[in-house]
């Protein structure tokens, strides 16, 4: 699909909810529905360093910026490719002596761009970036004083020839970046590197159980000719059979929070009531806190609250312990922890599925993946009883789960995880994506590796142990 093409959603009046994009025609899981370069966006401090500020990319050797020595970048064509958004960054970074924060730095580039192009870039931009909601009037007094640091320290930094803008004005730029930026993820999507801003994008209402789920294209620079780059891009992806007519959504949060934690959550950050079906009905709240039942009985009252309390008191002590990396630690603090949830709580209880999901991250770390691969697999079954069945996250897990069982020398469950995981993501991230090529170089090599355990097990063991030996 073509960058920018809307052939496929429309903009319309959603009542109560504002301004929404509806589908023109029928669409089916996996369909584009619109795909958008950034209007405008940013690197997240912690990671200038490591990921390139021009595809957004996670890198070693990154190429510094000479004149500035902030911005890096892959090689020279993404630094030229980038170089309309740095150039005038550059210029503030160098006469100001340091680069202010990541929304400072993502005002300055979208007022920069309205100042080059105005604020529609594009005949198929829908709303102009002035027109997004900001939200101002309803910060809180702690956010209201941020934003009065952000306004004054982006005077300081931003600069354009002889033109003013007024204190009013850049608020409700920083209100439009807070209420509206969408947060970029790394090629392999593991990590959130930066921010950016879609107009679009930000017509497209929220719903916690939507019918279109958001994923990063970070473009292609590889081709020896520019002409034939494809730029950095969201694409809207489908998950489901939409009808034309149906009003197009996304979540705004995670999913795999209580209804009334999410509805919190969206009325501090988006200023809104949510109320979807799910968090209407509360529909999974009751498997998300669900304990766990024997022979038809099921704990105390006061045994689940004990064991709720002393799960999160062990989830505060498992973050420090991750956050020093000492990952034995992590690992012990999580068995313990799971034996006192066992029989009390059910698998899908989300504090359960938070261990289950630390415990194979971390052990699969320490390369312990036989052990590992059972608490994956618990983790992937309680994610698919309370996710929608195309959710990128349950993709992500079962992928984890395949390759942690793969490694574990359980060929059989890793390449079914895998074969499942794939059909997920073709869904919410297509062929061409990282992550997507990645998944189907798995599928090919397990099924190869299946093949040949299914004729000679021991042959298979033996080649196996010798590989590990390799890359131990």
């Amino acid at each position: 699909m073509t960058v920018g093409n809307m052939d496929s959603a429309e903009l319309f009046d959603a009542g109560k909810k504002g301004r929404g994009l509806r589908a023109r025609k029928d669409l089916n899981a996996g369909d584009v529905v619109f795909s958008e370069s950034s209007f405008s966006a940013v690197v997240f401090d912690s990671l200038v360093t490591k990921v390139c500020h021009s595809c957004f990319r996670q890198q070693a050797d990154l190429h510094r910026c000479a004149q500035c020595k902030f911005a890096h970048y892959c090689d020279r064509t993404c630094q030229t490719a980038c170089w309309s958004e740095h150039k005038h960054e550059c210029g503030a970074i160098r006469k100001t002596g340091k680069a202010p924060s990541e929304s400072v730095r993502l005002a300055a580039r979208v007022l920069w761009r309205v100042h080059k192009d105005t604020g529609i870039v594009s005949d198929s931009q829908l709303i102009s970036v002035d027109q997004l909601k900001d939200h101002v009037t309803d910060l809180p007094e702690e956010g209201l004083k941020q934003l009065q640091t952000d306004v004054l320290t982006f005077f300081a930094y931003w600069s354009h020839g002889r033109k003013q803008h007024s204190v009013e004005y850049i608020s409700k730029l920083f209100g439009i970046i807070k209420c509206n930026g969408f947060t970029l993820s790394d090629q392999r999507g593991l990590q959130a590197v930066g921010v950016g801003l879609f107009p679009n994008l930000c017509l497209v209402n929220h719903d916690c159980w939507p019918n279109c789920t958001v994923i990063l294209n970070h473009g292609d620079q590889s081709a020896l000719s520019s002409a034939l780059h494809s730029q950095r891009r969201i694409e809207l992806r489908a998950v489901g059979k939409i009808s034309e007519g149906e009003e197009l959504t996304v979540s705004y949060v995670d999913f795999l929070n209580l209804s009334a934690d999410r509805q919190k959550n969206l009325r501090e950050s988006f200023h809104f009531e949510c109320t979807c079906q799910h968090c209407s009905e509360k529909i999974s709240d009751d498997l998300m806190t669900a304990t766990a039942e024997k022979e038809g009985c099921k704990p105390s009252a006061d045994k689940v609250k004990e064991i709720i309390a002393l799960s999160k008191e062990y989830l505060e002590k498992i973050d420090i312990a991750r956050i020093d990396q000492d990952y034995h630690k992590v690992v012990t603090l999580c068995c313990d922890c799971l034996e006192k949830q066992e029989n009390v709580l059910a698998d899908t209880n989300l504090l359960k599925l938070r261990v289950f999901s630390i415990t194979s991250e971390v052990l699969s770390f320490l390369r312990n993946f036989s052990e590992a691969s059972d608490y994956a697999r618990r983790m992937v079954e309680g994610y698919t009883k309370l996710c929608h069945p195309n959710n990128a996250l349950l993709g992500m897990a079962t992928m984890r789960a395949g390759v942690t069982h793969w490694h574990g020398g359980q060929i059989e469950a890793g390449h079914k995880f895998i074969c499942k995981a794939y059909g997920i993501l073709m869904v919410t991230h297509g062929s061409n994506h990282a992550i997507t090529k990645d998944l189907e170089s798995m599928r090919t090599q397990t099924e190869l590796e299946l093949k040949m355990f299914k004729e000679d097990e021991k042959k298979y063991q033996s080649m196996r142990d010798a590989a590990l030996q390799i890359t131990v």
